[in-house]
């Protein structure tokens, strides 16, 4: 009698940490309301007016043929490029949930750009930038800085760097917001200001 006991009870113990694991997970979505899909298209977009607009491709140097800079377009009119999000994890409804870690890619991309996956990069400043130098998936300790997550903040959403697809690694964690460079461009950068977003469906 206790041998049929003993599955049983473990089967529903089971059951109820998957059922509580699915109903913590958060989807986000767009200023429609729908769910973020993986692989649609959509503009991230302030979601205060004054700080600029979507983000964008510029070069790095005048000298630079193919643009690999990630920063927001000054315009607030201006939606920037689509982009598209990759969970690390695909589940079969191709849902985005918030704190989830994800490659950011364009999707708008032309035949120049290297690869148009997010990255963090060392700026010459010493300021850790966003760039598109990144590649998509393989998560480990060689592409820790290719992996992002969107949170929750305030009334909108915040794009965060703190990945969780490497057990041994320990990244610096921080949200991602804007810095004004001299040449007047909005630079994503990882900063104390998080950038305030929504997300438009393209």
């Amino acid at each position: 009698m206790h041998t049929m006991k003993t599955p049983l009870f473990i089967f529903i113990v089971f059951s109820t940490l998957s059922l509580s694991s699915a109903q913590s997970l958060v989807p986000v979505r767009d200023t429609d309301g729908n769910i973020i899909r993986s692989g649609t298209g959509y503009y991230i977009l302030p979601t205060t007016r004054g700080l600029g607009g979507g983000i964008k491709l510029v070069p790095t140097t005048i000298n630079e043929t193919c643009p690999s800079d990630v920063v927001q377009e000054n315009n607030d009119l201006q939606n920037g490029l689509p982009l598209t999000f990759i969970p690390v994890k695909a589940n079969k409804d191709g849902n985005i949930f918030e704190s989830i870690d994800l490659n950011i890619r364009f999707s708008g991309s032309t035949a120049c750009i290297r690869s148009a996956i997010w990255r963090i990069d060392q700026g010459v400043n010493g300021q850790r930038e966003i760039s598109s130098h990144g590649s998509l998936g393989n998560p480990g300790p060689q592409t820790i800085s290719n992996w992002f997550k969107i949170e929750k903040h305030e009334d909108g959403y915040k794009l965060v760097f703190c990945p969780t697809v490497c057990n041994t690694c320990r990244p610096a964690c921080g949200d991602i917001g804007h810095t004004i460079a001299k040449t007047g461009r909005l630079s994503l950068v990882i900063n104390n200001t998080p950038l305030k977003v929504n997300f438009k469906k393209a």
